[in-house]
Order: structure tokens, then C-alpha cells, then sequence
């Protein structure tokens, strides 16, 4: 069946196969690049800012205490500056935990980041703000207590959340990292397959095509330098109709519409021969005949001449005898009746003398018209 699809027919549907092979390749690709490029921005977004965030909190935390600590010489300017930064930097840290609360969390992390707020809260409320209080008041022992009892206390617990929910970042971003490591190599095993199932198949239908196409071509081209060495005898097999198998069909009529044109030359060829050789025989029957012409025509002059001698003969003796009348006409002269009988025989002679001498000129009419029929 497929032997009488047309080859642009199989043309278009190996360009859109390859097409199409290309398209589904390319989606892959376009798809992976998209899964790679959404796990890139979940990772930034869910698990790399929250984790700078993170970072950001626990260094003003421990800027906190620290400028806690400083305070503790005494100096009104020191405590002034420090607390001041103290205060600012708390802000910051609120700030900065409502922008970790924003993003996606899960359960683990939800749980972690609501005991550091709860601890944050403790740390602040019963810690750190006492402790500015009384640094502010000058109350430097005070402080010192507040700062190494229940701010250095509830900082234990704050600290170990934090700490738990930047690990639990790290380990989420790592998951995740290897999910889009094997949504990768996963893709690529796909692309790979494809493409090597895509080469082999354009191969396969390449390798068909080029022999529906190659195979009538040949067939055809040997066919046709047969007809052109002379050789009419070649059967050619038709198996297709597309446009090789009309090329073949074509050969076929050509090769058939040859083999009665030459038949028919040959039979014209036949009549021509006999006809040469009728025409051959009739022109030598002609020539015999021509030859015993001639022959006869021959004989025909030398009897015309034998004639001609004769007569010629015949015209001395009529002028001899003519002479001999005239003799006699002196002797009839003198006598009338032997005169008159002689001027009659005379008339009679004179009249078969004029007679011979026509016969003589119709005889040499005849020799001449002869001789020109023998030359």
C-alpha cells in the first residue's frame, strides 16, 4: 500500500516526523529548563532569602548583646549610643522575622520559627529590654544582673530555635537540590532516549524512503540505456503508482510502442526486399530482352543493307537497261510497230525504275532509323 504513496506525499511526512520529533525534543527541553529555572527560584526565594534573613537576625541579636556588654563601664555617651542601637536594631530584627513569615514554610519549619518568636518574645520582654532600662538609668548593677541571669537564660532557647530553623533551611534547600538534580537527570535520560529513538527512526524512514525512491531510478535507468543499446527485450515490473512507477509505466509504453514500430519496419523492410528483387528480376528479364532487340535489330541492318546492295544492283540495271531503251529507240525509229512495242516495255520499265528508286529511299530511311535503335 505504501508503494503507491507519492513521493512527495512521503517527502512531507518524513519533514513533519522530524518536525514533530524536533517540537518534542525541544518541549522537553523547554520543560526541564522550566522546572530548573522554578526550583532555582523556590529555592532563592523560599529557602536563600528567609536563610539571609535568618543570618541578618542572629547577627543583630548577638550585636545586641554585645553593645549590652559595652554598656556595662558606665559611660552616659556609650549607653546612650549603644542603646539607641540596640532599640534600632531590634526593630530591624522584627522586621526582618515578619519578612521570614512571609514566605512558604512547612510544618517543621512553621513549628520551629513560631517557638523562636515565642522565645524572641521572653527574651526581649523579661531580657533585653530590663536590661536597657536599667543601663539607661545608670543602673549598672542592675543590668549586670538582668544581663547574666535571665537575658543570658532565655537567649539559650532563642538561640537553639534559630539556629534550628536556619539548619532546617539548609536541609529543605538541599531536598530540594536533589529533586531538581534527579527532575534533571530524569530529563535528560528523556532527551537522550528521544533523541537516540529520533535518530534512529529518521534513519529507518531515510534509509526507506531513499530506497522507494533509488531502487525504481535505477530500474528505470538500466532499462532505459538497454533501450538505448538496442536490447527491446527488457520486462519491465511495475509495482507502484507514484510518480517512479509512472516513470517505469512510461518506460513500458515507450519500450512496447518501439517493439511495434520496429515490427512494422521490418515488415515494410520485407516488402521493400521483395519488391527490389521483383523490380531486379523484371530489370534483368528487360535487359534480355533489350539483347535479343538489339540481336534482332542487328540481323535487321544487315539484312536492310543486303537489301540495299540488291536494289542498288536493281537501280544499275534499270539505268543500263534504260540505256539499252534508249538504244533501242534509235532502232524503234525505224520501226513503228517494233517502236511502239518498245516505247510501251520502255513505259513499263520507267515506271517500275521510279517505283525501285522510292523502294530505295523507304529502305534507306529504314537502315538509318535502324542504326540509330542498335547505337
Amino acid at each position: 500500500m505504501l508503494n503507491n504513496v507519492t513521493i512527495k506525499t512521503r517527502l512531507l511526512f518524513v519533514i513533519g516526523f522530524l518536525s514533530l520529533l524536533l517540537v518534542a525534543v525541544g518541549l522537553v527541553g523547554l520543560s526541564s529548563l522550566g522546572s530548573a529555572n522554578d526550583s532555582l527560584k523556590k529555592i532563592y526565594d523560599e529557602r536563600l532569602v528567609p536563610t539571609g534573613q535568618l543570618d541578618r537576625v542572629v547577627r543583630a541579636i548577638d550585636s545586641n548583646r554585645m553593645a549590652v556588654a559595652e554598656s556595662m563601664n558606665g559611660d552616659p555617651a556609650v549607653v546612650t549610643k549603644r542603646m539607641d542601637e540596640v532599640d534600632k536594631r531590634t526593630q530591624e530584627i522584627n522586621q526582618l522575622w515578619s519578612g521570614v513569615m512571609a514566605h512558604p514554610m512547612t510544618t517543621d519549619e512553621k513549628a520551629l520559627a513560631d517557638k523562636f518568636q515565642q522565645g524572641w518574645k521572653k527574651f526581649v520582654d523579661e531580657g533585653l529590654a530590663p536590661t536597657v532600662a536599667a543601663l539607661r538609668a545608670a543602673n549598672v548593677q542592675q543590668a549586670m544582673e538582668i544581663m547574666q541571669g535571665p537575658m543570658s537564660q532565655l537567649y539559650v532557647p532563642v538561640q537553639g530555635s534559630i539556629d534550628a530553623l536556619i539548619k532546617a533551611q539548609f536541609e529543605i534547600a538541599e531536598r530540594e537540590f536533589q529533586h531538581s538534580q534527579s527532575v534533571y537527570a530524569t530529563v535528560r535520560n528523556l532527551s537522550i532516549a528521544a533523541i537516540v529513538i529520533g535518530i534512529i527512526l529518521a534513519g529507518v524512514v531515510g534509509m526507506w524512503l531513499v530506497r522507494a525512491i533509488s531502487r525504481p531510478l535505477e530500474e528505470a535507468v538500466r532499462v532505459a540505456r538497454s533501450v538505448a543499446a538496442g536490447d527491446l527485450t527488457q520486462q519491465i515490473a511495475v509495482r507502484s503508482t507514484d510518480e517512479t512507477g509512472q516513470l517505469l509505466q512510461a518506460l513500458k509504453d515507450m519500450t512496447g510502442s518501439l517493439v511495434t514500430t520496429v515490427g512494422q519496419v521490418r515488415n515494410g523492410t520485407e516488402s521493400i526486399s521483395v519488391a527490389s528483387r521483383e523490380i531486379a528480376s523484371g530489370n534483368a528479364d528487360l535487359s534480355a530482352r533489350t539483347e535479343s532487340q538489339a540481336s534482332s535489330l542487328e540481323e535487321t541492318a544487315s539484312s536492310m543493307e543486303e537489301l540495299t546492295s540488291t536494289v542498288r544492283q536493281n537501280a544499275e540495271n534499270a539505268r543500263q537497261a534504260n540505256q539499252l531503251v534508249v538504244s533501242a529507240s534509235d532502232v524503234a525509229m525505224r520501226g513503228g510497230q517494233v517502236v511502239g512495242q518498245v516505247v510501251e516495255t520502255m513505259g513499263s520499265i520507267k515506271e517500275s525504275s521510279s517505283k525501285i528508286v522510292d523502294i530505295i529511299g523507304v529502305i534507306d530511311g529504314i537502315a538509318f532509323q535502324t542504326n540509330i535503335l542498335a547505337l
